[in-house]
């Protein structure tokens, strides 16, 4: 006599032939958005990446021309209050603005990520601290979390990206813990676990591609959050330090001297605008694929 097993119940080929999400890559480049927001990102990042290569002047050179000059045959950019080669600055200045960002929105939507699913997917104690640590989380001011860690620990990208961290892990979390809440019920979640899978290995492998969309959407959404916070608080002189090259930094650096030689604060903050409507109009097409993906899933 032969015996049928829970997993005999759904057919394998169904499972694997379910309908998946399309490509959230594909969706930005299929996009007009997407697409001029992807020319405009890899443009500033061939900058980031590339432009030490390229300085004129040494970035932190003082005295290279005349102090507060306008854009000239020697200087493109100008000079700073210092006489400091403004393109040269502007060329290296722009890598802690991504970098740090980068770096912290990352770590945050791995821990988001795990939370998130975690505490769906075990439900019960385990989602109710989840929860309630995302929550208490999201009750504390960004900027208070910034003071707090830096008045303990002082200004450095560590701090910042440490900050950054508590500021967005409960923001992602509760996407994820939305997202994950939509498809938990799923087949092949119950054909996985019908297989006695462990618990990381149905998250990873049966949930998160099917979550990975709006999660994506969130996280360049959070990247472009993250570049404004670390220009505003270079800005304020909470992170970036000077004399080191930043577009924050030059912003707050030269916004006196404005009326004498403005594009010394016009460029960079021109890079930091560029940056932020980049990554905004990427994170705008993946909304945009994420919210018809859901129409044609649930009939309105």
């Amino acid at each position: 006599m032969t015996t049928t097993s829970a997993v005999d119940l759904i057919p394998a080929e169904l499972v694997e032939q379910e309908e998946r999400p399309p490509s959230a890559i594909r969706a930005v480049l299929q996009s007009t958005e997407g697409r001029i927001g992807l020319v405009l990102g890899l443009v500033v990042l061939f900058v980031i990446v590339f432009g030490r290569f390229f300085t004129p002047y040494r970035p932190n050179a003082i005295q290279v021309g005349p102090s507060a000059t306008g854009p000239s045959w020697s200087h493109l950019l100008g000079t700073d209050a210092l006489g400091r080669d403004v393109l040269s600055r502007l060329l290296v200045g722009g890598g802690a603005i991504i970098l740090i960002p980068l770096v912290a929105v990352t770590i945050a939507w791995v821990l988001g990520l795990t939370l998130g699913m975690l505490g769906v997917y075990k439900g019960g104690v385990v989602d109710a601290l989840t929860t309630r640590f995302l929550d208490l989380l999201l009750t504390l001011p960004p900027l208070l979390i910034v003071l707090t860690l830096i008045g303990g620990a002082g200004t450095s990208n560590l701090v910042l990206v440490a900050s950054l961290v508590l500021v967005y892990t409960p923001r992602m979390g509760r996407i994820a813990r939305g997202a994950t809440q939509a498809v938990i019920t799923s087949e092949y979640v119950q054909a996985a676990q019908a297989r006695g899978e462990r618990t990381f290995a149905i998250l990873f492998r049966e949930v998160l591609p099917n979550i990975i969309s709006p999660s994506v959407a969130d996280y360049a959404l959070r990247i472009t959050y993250g570049v404004i916070f670390i220009a505003t608080l270079n800005f304020l002189g909470l992170g970036v330090q000077p004399p080191k090259a930043d577009w924050g930094v030059m912003i707050h650096d030269h916004y006196g001297f404005f009326n004498i030689a403005p594009v010394a604060t016009l460029a960079p903050a021109a890079a930091v605008a560029l940056l932020s409507i980049s990554l905004n109009l990427i994170a705008d097409a993946l909304t945009q694929h994420v919210t018809q993906a859901h129409r044609e899933v649930v009939p309105l």
